[in-house]
């Protein structure tokens, strides 16, 4: 089992943004603050209802939030992002792992924060076949904005690009992502 003696702020950059249906769900109320914030080094894609990232070149930016769970709520919170991402530390068949990535606020601080990022063998699907947003910002992309939780018919359904006939489960997250 790994510890994880620390507990880092999040960078969002989906549906646990403020404002979002994820962030009401699990955040709203949770947190210390919350504050417009950017990663480098990784590419957003598109998926029915919400982004995924994945690690990318250094010159990649992907724009979001970070949040900082109030200390009292911290291991729910942590617990919550990770069932809805679908994330179980050491588990090899993740769609997602969190890692610690370096946020950059409006003012210039950087800040070590837990990101989830798409898993290895979903990257590689994404990087075939998904549609990156090069903006690096869901909530700004037109194309994106359209598909967004809410906004059309059928945007509930499990992305396209998360069937995987390697995978004998259902993942045990829902259609709703970071």
């Amino acid at each position: 089992m790994t510890t994880e003696p620390e507990r880092l702020p999040f960078f969002v950059y989906g549906t646990l943004r403020p404002g979002e249906a994820n962030h009401a769900r699990s955040l709203r109320g949770r947190t210390t603050s919350e504050e417009p914030a950017r990663i480098g080094g990784a590419l957003l894609y598109d998926g029915p209802g919400y982004p995924y990232a994945t690690a990318g070149p250094a010159e990649a930016v992907v724009h979001g939030a970070l949040v900082r769970p109030r200390d009292t709520d911290y291991d729910r919170v942590r617990t919550a992002l990770d069932r809805l991402e679908g994330y179980t530390p050491g588990d090899p068949s993740n769609l997602y792992e969190r890692v610690v990535t370096e946020a950059v606020c409006p003012d210039g601080r950087t800040v070590r924060a837990w990101v989830y990022l798409a898993a290895d063998p979903l990257a590689a699907r994404l990087r075939a076949t998904g549609t990156s947003l090069p903006s690096g910002d869901w909530l700004s992309d037109p194309a994106a904005r359209s598909r967004r939780p809410g906004a059309a018919a059928g945007s509930d359904r499990t992305p396209d690009n998360l069937d995987d006939s390697s995978r004998t489960e259902a993942p045990s997250r829902t259609a709703e992502q970071v």
